[in-house]
């Protein structure tokens, strides 16, 4: 932690720049060697997808493990999931003829091998012969497929709860019985092929949104008893620091140990990727001064009117929208409305206005039966509040003050109502 660092971006890392969480990457490792599935938990940006991929990487380097990685952010169904599981399985090398001869099957009157065709013409081709009543024949043929291997797998499917959350709630935003029942059947599925072949195949599984949140609220936990959470933390003041170090030494600037405390006092949460960004703004505001020493009050100007303006915008937004995916029509508004409270009160929110919320919402929220305390736990989970003596608080002082900017205009706290 004492070299140089460059810039993550907004995507996920791996090798030089991804930086700390050993400790992390030795437990998950551990848990991989064990056959212990896993599931990823964390607040958004905390680096999920980044700590699998390093993962990833260093198995593919020992050669120890076949590596699969699997993005579900853009499957709508269970034959979506299992199309892209087959397709990066194909591309492994002494698994090819294997996923060959279910290709071949699949798409009738054509023997042709996949790499032929191409990874894309493989997925639109197999995917095209799947169906609601087969695409579970096919994945355990895939899965099969995986577990004869000639070394163990790690099998990596990010963004899981994404597709859970689209089965559950199709068109609508809400949970629908035909939709409890396909999440029902994917998590089932995916639940036996684990069970069936532990030790040949082990899953990881993360995402931007909480998947044990969404399937309590389908009454649906049960299938994913065989995942072991494993919590990914914020970074320690000490460790963000450690960063903002290595940063700076990499682009030639000087951040004194007493900038680099007020930045991580101003986040108070040191989510990596807040880090990160609040460095690059920092770094562009110096180099448009022709400056590349820092003090505090250039990093609190960054803070105020970068940070917290219109350029950190499209990080912070997406904390909504992901609520907004996660919540259905009737939930969503309270969430805000419960943040929002907070926020103006200095990111508290008191005993007393979790009372008044749930005197004014009972009956439950919403059409799913959800009640304001189920809401909350969701708020929890996410990483947005914490217990406090007082009732809950703020995380992240970031999130708390970009959230009281945005609502506090059209607010009517819950005691004036």
């Amino acid at each position: 932690m004492n070299g140089e660092l460059q810039k993550a971006g907004a995507n996920w890392v791996a090798g030089d720049r991804f930086f700390d969480r050993e400790d992390e990457l030795a437990l998950l490792r551990e848990r991989i060697r064990e056959g212990t599935h896993t599931l990823l938990t964390a607040q958004r940006r905390m680096g999920k997808t980044s700590l699998v991929r390093e993962l990833l990487r260093q198995l593919q380097t020992e050669n120890e493990y076949e590596t699969v990685f699997v993005d579900l952010e853009g499957a709508q169904s269970a034959a979506d999931a299992i199309t892209e599981i087959a397709a990066q399985t194909s591309l492994i090398r002494n698994l090819r003829q294997t996923i060959t001869s279910i290709f071949s099957n699949v798409w009738q009157g054509v023997n042709r091998r996949v790499e032929e065709v191409g990874v894309l013409q493989f997925k639109l081709r197999f995917r095209a012969a799947l169906n609601e009543g087969n695409w579970q024949h096919h994945g355990d043929r895939v899965w099969t497929a995986l577990a004869k291997s000639d070394k163990p797998v790690m099998l990596a499917l990010d963004e899981l709860p994404i597709l859970i959350n689209r089965l559950l709630k199709g068109q609508s935003s809400q949970i629908t019985p035909e939709g409890r029942e396909k999440a029902d059947l994917f998590m089932s599925w995916l639940r036996h092929q684990g069970q069936v072949h532990q030790g040949q195949v082990t899953l990881v599984i993360s995402g931007s949104i909480g998947l044990e949140p969404i399937l309590r609220q389908a009454n649906l936990s049960a299938t994913a008893n065989n995942l072991t959470p494993l919590e990914l933390l914020p970074w320690s003041h000490e460790t963000a620091s450690a960063c903002l170090g290595a940063l700076a030494r990499h682009y030639h600037l000087e951040l004194s140990p007493a900038v680099r405390t007020e930045m991580c006092r101003l986040l108070r949460c040191c989510v990596p990727h807040h880090v990160q960004q609040f460095f690059d703004l920092l770094h562009l505001y110096l180099r448009q001064q022709n400056r590349t020493e820092a003090q505090k009050d250039d990093v609190m100007h960054v803070y105020q009117h970068d940070l917290l303006g219109a350029r950190g915008q499209n990080t912070l937004v997406h904390y909504e929208a992901r609520l907004n995916m996660v919540l259905d029509q009737d939930c969503f508004p309270v969430a805000l409305d419960l943040l929002t409270e907070a926020s103006i009160n200095a990111g508290l929110l008191t005993r007393e206005a979790i009372a008044q919320y749930g005197d004014r919402y009972m009956p439950p929220v919403g059409s799913d039966g959800m009640t304001i305390m189920n809401l909350l736990d969701i708020l929890q989970h996410d990483g947005y509040l914490e217990t406090h003596e007082e009732g809950l608080c703020f995380v992240s002082r970031l999130l708390q003050e970009w959230w009281r900017a945005r609502h506090e205009g059209y607010f009517i706290p819950i005691a004036q109502r």
